[in-house]
């Protein structure tokens, strides 16, 4: 179960960093010491390509020096709304698909990107938790490119370098980083063509059908017995969607790493101890608990370091 979710939340990833937005910060930098200016305008520009830019192209996607995986990606806009398709060129195949989401449809960590646009009351956003700074990128798929580094202040996320398409801004190639500078994955555009709308769907043995998360917290299914509560989130993650206090799964984001905490019931005590799986930027942390006699399987899987998801699995309590 950990391990499929780690595939499909690596595709996911992928496909959530393609189409990020990151939205108008200019005029927030003046007033935020901790925002760089000249970043917040590419990042701004980014943001404007995926509303904008039809593009089809070829990524590699390689986690912790690995065999290199090779995937299609497709994104189209036009009638208000965009669509994306990422296919799973090598190995056994899988497809990430999006359809028809609205260009208007602004999601709470699309917020915590917006300087214009404070969320929680913080009006730096991210760059209360991260420092950016600007320097001349590399060639990707033939494109000038600039380079936007991306450093954590602390050490509950990791660093990104994101290499941007000089004219349209769109995000040519991420660099996902953690301590002691250790590249935990990487992908980037290795043939890229502008103005082509998503080919039709292949023979493909696991597809993936990205559900537009529902702001009402009624519409959510409940799944527990109990209330429960993260007690403790790093500063600057907030919920991505409204779900009810026994939801089997709350995610979370800062508006670039995402993390899901999974909440199962068991029907007898399990020995105490912990299990954890990384790849690449993805960790899965698993441990059992008890909470007032109830017995817990507590798992959060997400792009944040092990020490992160242990305390986020140890702040895990009933709703009081």
């Amino acid at each position: 179960m950990i391990r499929y979710r780690n595939r499909a939340g690596a595709l996911r990833r992928i496909a959530a960093v393609i189409a990020v937005a990151f939205a108008p910060a200019v005029t927030a930098a003046a007033q935020c010491p901790e925002a760089d200016a000249e970043a917040m305008q590419w990042l701004d520009k980014m943001s404007r390509s995926v509303h904008q830019v039809s593009y089809h192209g070829v990524v590699t996607y390689q986690r912790d020096g690995q065999d290199m995986q090779v995937m299609q990606v497709s994104h189209s806009v036009g009638d208000g709304s965009s669509s994306e398709q990422l296919t799973q060129l090598t190995g056994q195949g899988a497809q990430v698909v999006r359809v028809d989401h609205p260009l208007d449809c602004v999601h709470p960590g699309h917020k915590l990107l917006r300087l214009g646009e404070p969320a929680q009351g913080d009006y730096c956003g991210l760059a209360r938790h991260y420092r950016f700074r600007v320097t001349d990128g590399d060639r990707v798929a033939g494109r000038k490119a600039v380079r936007v580094l991306i450093t954590p202040r602390d050490m509950y996320r990791f660093g990104y370098i994101m290499d941007l398409d000089r004219k349209t801004g769109l995000l040519l190639k991420t660099t996902t980083v953690g301590r002691g500078n250790q590249v935990l994955e990487k992908f980037q555009f290795a043939e890229l063509s502008f103005n082509k709308p998503v080919p039709d769907s292949v023979d493909i043995n696991l597809v993936h059908q990205a559900q537009h998360p529902v702001p009402s917290a009624s519409a959510q299914p409940a799944t527990l017995s109990l209330a429960w509560q993260v007690g403790w989130l790093p500063q600057g993650f907030m919920a991505t969607d409204s779900q009810p206090a026994n939801a089997g799964r709350k995610t979370f984001t800062d508006g670039l790493a995402v993390f899901s905490v999974f909440v199962e019931e068991l029907d007898r005590e399990i020995r105490p101890g912990e299990g954890m799986f990384r790849e690449g930027s993805t960790t899965s942390y698993s441990r059992g608990l008890s909470l007032e006699g109830a017995p817990l399987l507590i798992t959060v899987v997400g792009e944040v370091p092990v020490n992160t998801a242990r305390m986020v699995a140890d702040s895990v309590d009933r709703v009081r």
